[in-house]
Protein backbone atom coordinates (compact mmCIF):
# COMPACT_ATOMS: atom_id res chain seq x y z
CA UNK A 1 0.00 0.00 0.00
CA UNK A 2 1.23 3.49 -0.77
CA UNK A 3 2.64 5.37 2.18
CA UNK A 4 2.58 8.90 0.79
CA UNK A 5 0.48 11.33 2.76
CA UNK A 6 -2.88 11.90 1.08
CA UNK A 7 -4.16 15.32 0.23
CA UNK A 8 -5.81 17.12 3.11
CA UNK A 9 -8.82 17.93 0.93
CA UNK A 10 -11.42 15.24 0.40
CA UNK A 11 -11.67 13.62 -3.02
CA UNK A 12 -15.30 12.66 -2.36
CA UNK A 13 -17.88 15.41 -3.01
CA UNK A 14 -19.70 16.44 0.14
CA UNK A 15 -17.60 14.21 2.41
CA UNK A 16 -16.85 15.48 5.89
CA UNK A 17 -13.68 14.13 7.44
CA UNK A 18 -14.11 13.08 11.09
CA UNK A 19 -11.53 13.69 13.79
CA UNK A 20 -8.28 11.85 13.15
CA UNK A 21 -7.49 8.96 15.53
CA UNK A 22 -3.93 8.95 16.93
CA UNK A 23 -1.41 7.78 14.36
CA UNK A 24 -3.89 7.89 11.45
CA UNK A 25 -3.08 11.34 10.03
CA UNK A 26 -1.37 9.88 6.94
CA UNK A 27 -3.83 7.03 6.38
CA UNK A 28 -5.43 6.35 3.03
CA UNK A 29 -9.18 6.49 3.61
CA UNK A 30 -12.51 6.67 1.85
CA UNK A 31 -12.29 10.43 2.33
CA UNK A 32 -9.11 10.97 0.33
CA UNK A 33 -8.93 8.09 -2.15
CA UNK A 34 -11.03 8.39 -5.34
CA UNK A 35 -13.71 5.72 -5.50
CA UNK A 36 -12.18 4.10 -8.59
CA UNK A 37 -9.00 3.36 -6.58
CA UNK A 38 -10.61 1.91 -3.46
CA UNK A 39 -9.77 -1.70 -4.30
CA UNK A 40 -6.17 -0.82 -5.25
CA UNK A 41 -5.76 0.84 -1.83
CA UNK A 42 -7.27 -2.25 -0.14
CA UNK A 43 -10.23 -0.15 1.03
CA UNK A 44 -12.63 -2.66 -0.50
CA UNK A 45 -12.22 -6.41 -0.45
CA UNK A 46 -9.89 -7.89 2.16
CA UNK A 47 -7.65 -5.48 4.06
CA UNK A 48 -4.24 -6.86 5.13
CA UNK A 49 -3.79 -7.78 8.78
CA UNK A 50 -2.65 -4.48 10.28
CA UNK A 51 -1.41 -3.31 13.68
CA UNK A 52 -3.67 -1.16 15.80
CA UNK A 53 -2.29 2.35 16.15
CA UNK A 54 -3.36 2.40 19.80
CA UNK A 55 -1.50 -0.82 20.68
CA UNK A 56 0.61 -2.37 17.88
CA UNK A 57 0.61 -5.71 19.71
CA UNK A 58 -3.02 -6.05 18.64
CA UNK A 59 -3.90 -6.30 14.96
CA UNK A 60 -7.04 -6.60 12.87
CA UNK A 61 -8.35 -7.28 9.41
CA UNK A 62 -11.56 -6.17 7.77
CA UNK A 63 -13.50 -7.36 4.74
CA UNK A 64 -15.54 -4.76 2.86
CA UNK A 65 -17.72 -6.16 0.03
CA UNK A 66 -16.81 -4.05 -3.03
CA UNK A 67 -20.25 -4.08 -4.66
CA UNK A 68 -22.02 -2.76 -1.56
CA UNK A 69 -19.64 -0.16 -0.11
CA UNK A 70 -20.32 3.56 -0.48
CA UNK A 71 -17.54 5.79 0.87
CA UNK A 72 -19.94 8.75 1.04
CA UNK A 73 -23.17 7.36 2.52
CA UNK A 74 -26.29 9.50 2.40
CA UNK A 75 -30.05 9.12 2.74
CA UNK A 76 -30.18 6.73 -0.23
CA UNK A 77 -26.84 4.96 0.35
CA UNK A 78 -26.63 3.78 3.94
CA UNK A 79 -23.56 2.75 5.83
CA UNK A 80 -22.72 -0.94 5.86
CA UNK A 81 -23.40 -2.71 9.17
CA UNK A 82 -20.28 -4.01 10.90
CA UNK A 83 -20.09 -7.63 12.05
CA UNK A 84 -17.25 -8.18 14.53
CA UNK A 85 -15.87 -11.70 14.93
CA UNK A 86 -13.94 -12.19 18.19
CA UNK A 87 -11.56 -15.14 18.01
CA UNK A 88 -11.20 -17.90 20.58
CA UNK A 89 -8.14 -19.02 22.51
CA UNK A 90 -6.54 -20.50 19.38
CA UNK A 91 -6.67 -17.07 17.65
CA UNK A 92 -8.21 -18.55 14.50
CA UNK A 93 -9.71 -15.95 12.16
CA UNK A 94 -9.76 -18.17 9.07
CA UNK A 95 -13.52 -17.80 8.32
CA UNK A 96 -12.80 -14.15 7.42
CA UNK A 97 -10.51 -15.32 4.62
CA UNK A 98 -12.79 -17.99 3.16
CA UNK A 99 -15.02 -17.15 0.22
CA UNK A 100 -17.75 -19.59 1.28
CA UNK A 101 -18.03 -18.41 4.89
CA UNK A 102 -17.75 -14.89 6.30
CA UNK A 103 -17.11 -13.24 2.93
CA UNK A 104 -20.18 -14.83 1.37
CA UNK A 105 -22.23 -13.68 4.36
CA UNK A 106 -20.82 -10.16 3.98
CA UNK A 107 -21.77 -9.99 0.31
CA UNK A 108 -25.22 -11.52 0.72
CA UNK A 109 -26.35 -9.53 3.77
CA UNK A 110 -24.56 -7.07 3.01
CA UNK A 111 -22.18 -6.01 5.78
CA UNK A 112 -18.51 -5.53 6.57
CA UNK A 113 -16.62 -7.97 8.79
CA UNK A 114 -13.96 -6.98 11.32
CA UNK A 115 -11.69 -9.50 13.05
CA UNK A 116 -9.30 -8.23 15.73
CA UNK A 117 -6.39 -10.43 16.84
CA UNK A 118 -5.23 -10.28 20.46
CA UNK A 119 -1.93 -12.20 20.68
CA UNK A 120 -1.06 -14.69 23.38
CA UNK A 121 1.87 -14.21 25.72
CA UNK A 122 1.28 -10.57 26.63
CA UNK A 123 1.12 -10.87 30.43
CA UNK A 124 3.55 -13.80 30.70
CA UNK A 125 4.86 -16.69 28.57
CA UNK A 126 1.79 -18.81 29.34
CA UNK A 127 -0.84 -16.11 28.90
CA UNK A 128 -3.62 -17.11 26.51
CA UNK A 129 -6.52 -15.48 28.35
CA UNK A 130 -5.73 -11.82 29.04
CA UNK A 131 -7.94 -10.39 26.28
CA UNK A 132 -11.00 -12.32 27.50
CA UNK A 133 -11.37 -10.45 30.79
CA UNK A 134 -10.95 -6.96 29.19
CA UNK A 135 -8.39 -5.82 31.74
CA UNK A 136 -5.17 -7.63 32.68
CA UNK A 137 -1.67 -6.72 33.87
CA UNK A 138 -0.58 -5.42 30.47
CA UNK A 139 -3.71 -5.12 28.33
CA UNK A 140 -6.98 -3.24 28.25
CA UNK A 141 -8.54 -5.20 25.42
CA UNK A 142 -11.78 -3.23 25.67
CA UNK A 143 -10.01 0.09 25.11
CA UNK A 144 -7.83 -1.24 22.30
CA UNK A 145 -10.92 -2.62 20.57
CA UNK A 146 -12.73 0.71 20.90
CA UNK A 147 -9.68 2.40 19.37
CA UNK A 148 -9.81 -0.06 16.47
CA UNK A 149 -13.44 0.93 15.91
CA UNK A 150 -12.30 4.56 15.76
CA UNK A 151 -9.68 3.64 13.16
CA UNK A 152 -12.26 1.77 11.10
CA UNK A 153 -14.69 4.70 11.29
CA UNK A 154 -11.99 7.06 10.02
CA UNK A 155 -10.63 4.86 7.24
CA UNK A 156 -14.02 3.52 6.11
CA UNK A 157 -16.63 6.31 6.50
CA UNK A 158 -19.19 4.08 4.80
CA UNK A 159 -19.07 1.48 7.61
CA UNK A 160 -21.29 1.88 10.69
CA UNK A 161 -19.21 1.65 13.86
CA UNK A 162 -21.34 3.39 16.49
CA UNK A 163 -23.43 0.25 16.98
CA UNK A 164 -21.97 -3.08 15.95
CA UNK A 165 -22.98 -6.72 15.66
CA UNK A 166 -20.61 -8.92 17.67
CA UNK A 167 -20.05 -12.67 17.74
CA UNK A 168 -17.52 -14.63 19.72
CA UNK A 169 -17.05 -18.35 20.28
CA UNK A 170 -15.33 -20.02 23.27
CA UNK A 171 -12.74 -17.47 24.43
CA UNK A 172 -14.37 -15.03 22.04
CA UNK A 173 -17.66 -15.64 23.82
CA UNK A 174 -15.97 -14.65 27.07
CA UNK A 175 -14.82 -11.34 25.59
CA UNK A 176 -18.18 -10.76 23.92
CA UNK A 177 -20.45 -11.09 26.96
CA UNK A 178 -18.12 -9.04 29.15
CA UNK A 179 -17.93 -6.32 26.51
CA UNK A 180 -21.73 -6.37 26.40
CA UNK A 181 -21.85 -5.74 30.15
CA UNK A 182 -19.64 -2.66 29.89
CA UNK A 183 -20.66 -1.21 26.52
CA UNK A 184 -24.23 -2.29 25.72
CA UNK A 185 -24.86 1.03 23.96
CA UNK A 186 -22.36 -0.03 21.26
CA UNK A 187 -24.00 -3.41 20.56
CA UNK A 188 -26.86 -3.80 18.06
CA UNK A 189 -26.89 -7.58 18.40
CA UNK A 190 -24.66 -10.28 19.85
CA UNK A 191 -23.98 -14.01 19.59
CA UNK A 192 -22.18 -15.54 22.57
CA UNK A 193 -20.82 -18.97 21.74
CA UNK A 194 -19.95 -21.61 24.36
CA UNK A 195 -17.68 -19.71 26.76
CA UNK A 196 -15.74 -21.91 29.19
CA UNK A 197 -15.89 -19.24 31.90
CA UNK A 198 -18.57 -16.61 32.43
CA UNK A 199 -19.17 -13.47 34.46
CA UNK A 200 -22.46 -13.37 36.31
CA UNK A 201 -24.19 -10.11 37.18
CA UNK A 202 -23.35 -10.80 40.80
CA UNK A 203 -22.47 -7.76 42.89
CA UNK A 204 -20.96 -9.90 45.65
CA UNK A 205 -18.10 -11.32 43.54
CA UNK A 206 -15.15 -9.48 42.02
CA UNK A 207 -14.42 -9.34 38.29
CA UNK A 208 -14.22 -11.52 36.25
CA UNK A 209 -16.50 -13.87 38.24
CA UNK A 210 -18.89 -11.07 39.20
CA UNK A 211 -19.23 -7.32 38.84
CA UNK A 212 -18.60 -6.05 42.38
CA UNK A 213 -15.54 -3.95 41.43
CA UNK A 214 -16.41 -2.95 37.86
CA UNK A 215 -16.56 0.76 38.68
CA UNK A 216 -13.06 0.73 40.13
CA UNK A 217 -11.55 -1.35 37.32
CA UNK A 218 -13.22 0.22 34.31
CA UNK A 219 -14.69 3.53 35.53
CA UNK A 220 -18.03 2.32 34.22
CA UNK A 221 -21.19 0.82 35.65
CA UNK A 222 -23.15 -2.15 34.34
CA UNK A 223 -26.35 -0.80 32.78
CA UNK A 224 -28.84 -3.65 32.97
CA UNK A 225 -31.49 -1.45 31.36
CA UNK A 226 -29.35 -1.08 28.22
CA UNK A 227 -28.36 -4.75 28.16
CA UNK A 228 -32.07 -5.64 28.11
CA UNK A 229 -32.41 -3.80 24.78
CA UNK A 230 -29.78 -5.93 23.00
CA UNK A 231 -30.88 -9.03 21.03
CA UNK A 232 -28.78 -11.85 22.51
CA UNK A 233 -28.10 -15.31 21.12
CA UNK A 234 -26.47 -17.97 23.29
CA UNK A 235 -24.97 -20.57 20.94
CA UNK A 236 -23.57 -24.03 21.68
CA UNK A 237 -23.14 -27.41 20.04
CA UNK A 238 -25.39 -30.20 21.27
CA UNK A 239 -22.37 -32.39 22.07
CA UNK A 240 -20.50 -29.67 23.96
CA UNK A 241 -21.29 -31.22 27.34
CA UNK A 242 -17.94 -31.93 29.02
CA UNK A 243 -16.24 -29.70 31.60
CA UNK A 244 -13.42 -28.08 29.61
CA UNK A 245 -9.95 -29.55 30.23
CA UNK A 246 -10.67 -30.34 33.88
CA UNK A 247 -7.88 -32.90 34.27
CA UNK A 248 -5.34 -30.41 32.91
CA UNK A 249 -6.43 -27.68 35.32
CA UNK A 250 -6.15 -30.07 38.24
CA UNK A 251 -2.57 -30.79 37.14
CA UNK A 252 -1.90 -27.04 36.95
CA UNK A 253 -3.20 -26.55 40.48
CA UNK A 254 -1.14 -29.43 41.83
CA UNK A 255 2.10 -28.34 40.16
CA UNK A 256 1.88 -24.55 40.12
CA UNK A 257 -0.69 -23.61 42.71
CA UNK A 258 -2.91 -22.05 40.07
CA UNK A 259 -6.67 -21.92 40.46
CA UNK A 260 -9.03 -24.44 38.90
CA UNK A 261 -11.94 -23.09 36.84
CA UNK A 262 -15.50 -24.03 37.74
CA UNK A 263 -16.04 -27.74 37.16
CA UNK A 264 -19.03 -27.22 34.89
CA UNK A 265 -19.63 -27.92 31.24
CA UNK A 266 -20.17 -25.09 28.82
CA UNK A 267 -23.74 -26.29 28.39
CA UNK A 268 -24.33 -26.01 32.14
CA UNK A 269 -22.74 -22.55 32.24
CA UNK A 270 -24.85 -21.31 29.33
CA UNK A 271 -28.04 -22.49 30.98
CA UNK A 272 -27.09 -20.93 34.32
CA UNK A 273 -26.17 -17.66 32.62
CA UNK A 274 -29.47 -17.55 30.78
CA UNK A 275 -31.45 -18.19 33.98
CA UNK A 276 -29.50 -15.59 35.95
CA UNK A 277 -30.03 -13.01 33.20
CA UNK A 278 -33.75 -13.76 33.13
CA UNK A 279 -33.91 -12.91 36.83
CA UNK A 280 -32.56 -9.48 35.86
CA UNK A 281 -35.07 -9.13 33.02
CA UNK A 282 -32.47 -9.86 30.34
CA UNK A 283 -33.80 -12.17 27.65
CA UNK A 284 -31.56 -14.41 25.55
CA UNK A 285 -32.35 -16.95 22.86
CA UNK A 286 -30.39 -20.17 23.35
CA UNK A 287 -29.53 -22.05 20.18
CA UNK A 288 -28.30 -25.63 20.56
CA UNK A 289 -26.89 -27.01 17.29
CA UNK A 290 -27.41 -30.80 17.13
CA UNK A 291 -24.47 -33.11 16.47
CA UNK A 292 -21.75 -30.50 17.03
CA UNK A 293 -19.18 -30.43 19.81
CA UNK A 294 -16.98 -27.50 20.79
CA UNK A 295 -16.37 -26.29 17.25
CA UNK A 296 -17.27 -22.73 16.34
CA UNK A 297 -16.07 -23.21 12.75
CA UNK A 298 -18.55 -26.01 12.01
CA UNK A 299 -20.77 -24.95 9.13
CA UNK A 300 -23.95 -25.44 11.17
CA UNK A 301 -22.58 -23.20 13.94
CA UNK A 302 -21.58 -20.47 11.49
CA UNK A 303 -24.98 -20.66 9.83
CA UNK A 304 -26.71 -20.21 13.19
CA UNK A 305 -24.70 -17.02 13.73
CA UNK A 306 -25.39 -15.80 10.19
CA UNK A 307 -29.13 -16.40 10.57
CA UNK A 308 -29.21 -14.47 13.85
CA UNK A 309 -27.06 -11.57 12.68
CA UNK A 310 -28.43 -11.36 9.16
CA UNK A 311 -31.98 -11.08 10.40
CA UNK A 312 -31.04 -8.33 12.85
CA UNK A 313 -29.12 -6.37 10.22
CA UNK A 314 -31.93 -6.54 7.69
CA UNK A 315 -34.47 -5.49 10.31
CA UNK A 316 -32.27 -2.52 11.22
CA UNK A 317 -32.25 -1.37 7.61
Amino acid sequence: MASAAPSSSSSQPGAQTPSVPPGMDRALTGHNVPEKFLSVAYLTGAFPLIASRADPRVSYTIYVPPDHYHPTPDSTRKKLPLFVDIHGTDRTISPVFREDEHRAFARNTPCSILAPVFPAGLDDPNDVDSYKILRSKSLRSDQVFLSILDEVAYRWPGVETNKIFMAGFSGGGQFAHRFLYLYPERIAGISIGAPGQVTFLNEDEAWPHGIANVQGLFDRTVRRDLIREVPIQLLIGGKDTEAPNQEFWEWVQENTGGSVPRNESRMELMQKLRVSWAEDGIQAEIRVVPGVGHNGSASAMLQAVYNHMGGLMQSAN
